[in-house]
Formats: C-alpha cells, structure tokens, sequence
C-alpha cells in the first residue's frame, strides 16, 4: 500500500464488540465510498474488535464515507471516530530505530519506557504490546515493540547503553537497532 501523496485523508478509529464479519463490512464501505485503506491496525482487544485505519481519498469520497458512519455503527455496533488528516512527512533530522523489550508482565513498563524516550526528546513513531504465557513455565510475559525517532545529533552509543541500563534496572531484557530498509 502506498503512502497517500497530496491525497486527501481520514483517520478513522472504531470500537466495538467483536463479531464475524465486520472487517468484511468496515472495509466495504471504505471501498463502496471510493477510497483506500493506506494504513491500518485491527485487532481483537479483550471482547472488542479495535480498528484505526489512514484512509485517503478525493474531498467528496471522504465526505460520502463519513455519511455513512452513523449507518454503519449502528450495523456493527461500533463507536466510530474520524478526523481529518494531512500527510506526515519523514521527521526531519530523526533516524529510525526500532525496540523491542521482553519481560515478566507487571504494570508500568509501557510507562516507564516512555518516560525513559521523552526524557530525551525522543519520539514514540509506533507501538505496539502484547501479553502471552512463557513456554513451558506459563509465566505471564510482556511484549513491546516500537519504532522510535532519534535526533539526528544524538549519541547512538551513548543513548543504547543507557537504555539498556536502564533495562537492566528494570528487570528487562531489551534490543535497540536502526530500522532497516
């Protein structure tokens, strides 16, 4: 999918009790509309389907589609969202890096890796967590995965071993390395 290029665009987001189907139909009446799914995220979150999606399309094809949401929440029984948008480009003299943190599950470590990256101006591009039990142990665990942008004027060594120091204090067993490609 390609990024939209002075395209018009929607963020969308959509909450709602999971049920079949409702991909099927959120994503036919984004494509009924006219417009294009150029970035999205949909998953199931406890008994909640959870949808955020970049949609572009001309001013009027956003405008129909966005007609349609009261129809189509209450079809789906979703709660839905939307705002316009303007493209974003790269952030300027940032690198990406991608992080990635394992742990024993406990609260705070969204918290506390954030807190870590704004202390140093660094900003959060994307995350995203997940919990599953440990092989063999069933230990409950915790996944994070983020893409951050690092100033350009940044130390790198500097900054990946107070990171990982910190890890260290916090019990966390972490990975920072640019993003490829």
């Amino acid at each position: 999918m390609s990024k939209a290029k002075g395209k018009n665009l929607l963020v969308i987001s959509a909450l709602g009790e999971d049920q079949v189907g409702i991909v099927e139909d959120f994503s036919g009446a984004i494509t009924d509309s006219g417009c294009n799914i150029e970035d999205s995220r949909m998953t199931v979150l406890g008994g909640q389907f959870a949808i955020i999606a970049l949609v572009s399309g001309s001013w009027n094809e956003l405008a129909k589609l966005e007609s349609q949401f009261d129809q189509l929440a209450k079809k789906l029984g979703l709660t839905i969202t939307a705002r316009r948008s303007e493209e974003r480009g790269a952030p300027a003299g940032t690198l990406p890096y991608h992080v990635e943190v394992v742990s024993m599950d406990h609260p705070g470590i969204v918290h506390n890796l954030a807190r870590f990256f704004s202390k140093r101006h660094i900003n959060i591009e994307d995350l995203t967590t997940s919990s599953y039990p440990a092989p063999h142990t069933g230990t409950p665990m915790f996944s994070v995965e983020m893409t951050v942008g690092v100033p350009a004027g940044t130390h790198i060594a500097d900054l990946r071993n107070d990171f990982l120091e910190y890890c260290d204090e916090l019990n966390l067993d972490a990975l920072m390395e640019p993003v490829r490609g």
